[in-house]
C-alpha cells in the first residue's frame, strides 16, 4: 500500500509503433537515460495485455509534471501509427488488461476519485471548463479516457 492517499489514475502510452513491443524494463532504460530515477509509470500494459510491474505503488510516480503525488501512472505500449501520428492502436488485450487493472486499483484503493488521460492534465487555455484538443500539450494516451471509463464501468461514478 502506499504512503499517501492515492486520489487519482493517469492512463498514458508509451508513444510507439504498434510493432513496437516495449515492457516496464525497456521504458525503465529510456527513462534512466534521460536522468531519471527509474522507470515513472506504476504499471505497463503490454501488447498481448501483460501488465507488469513498474516503479513500486509506495513510490511517488514520474509521469505528470506537477501532479505525481496522489496519481499512478499506467502506461499502455503503443499509441503511434507508422508515420509517428498519435494513433488507438491499442490491442483488445490491453483494453482487457486496463479494465482489470484500473478496477483492481479502484478496490486497492477507495481514495480513488477520478481516471483521467495524460492529456486531461493539460491547461483550460480558454476558461471554458474543458481541456479541449487544441489545448493538449500532447495527445497521450490518444484515446478519450473518461469515454472510455465510463463506457467500462457504466455502475461507477465518474
Amino acid at each position: 500500500m502506499s504512503n499517501f492517499p492515492i486520489k487519482v489514475i493517469t492512463i498514458h502510452c508509451s508513444a510507439t509503433k504498434a510493432s513496437v513491443d516495449w515492457g516496464a524494463a525497456d521504458i525503465d532504460q529510456v527513462h534512466r537515460a534521460r536522468g531519471w530515477h527509474g522507470i515513472g509509470y506504476h504499471h505497463v500494459v503490454r501488447r498481448d495485455g501483460t501488465i507488469e510491474a513498474g516503479r513500486p505503488e509506495e513510490k511517488v510516480g514520474a509521469h505528470v509534471g506537477g501532479h505525481n503525488t496522489h496519481n499512478l501512472g499506467i502506461c499502455m505500449v503503443g499509441g503511434l501509427d507508422d508515420n509517428g501520428n498519435p494513433e488507438d492502436n491499442f490491442t483488445a488485450e490491453q483494453y482487457d488488461a486496463l479494465k482489470y487493472l484500473v478496477g483492481y486499483l479502484r478496490y486497492k484503493y477507495p481514495t480513488i476519485a477520478d481516471v483521467k488521460g495524460h492529456r486531461d492534465w493539460s491547461p483550460d487555455l480558454d476558461g471554458d471548463g474543458v481541456v479541449e484538443e487544441h489545448e493538449w500539450l500532447k495527445s497521450c494516451p490518444c484515446f478519450e479516457v473518461k469515454e472510455w471509463y465510463q463506457a467500462t464501468y457504466e455502475d461507477l461514478p465518474a
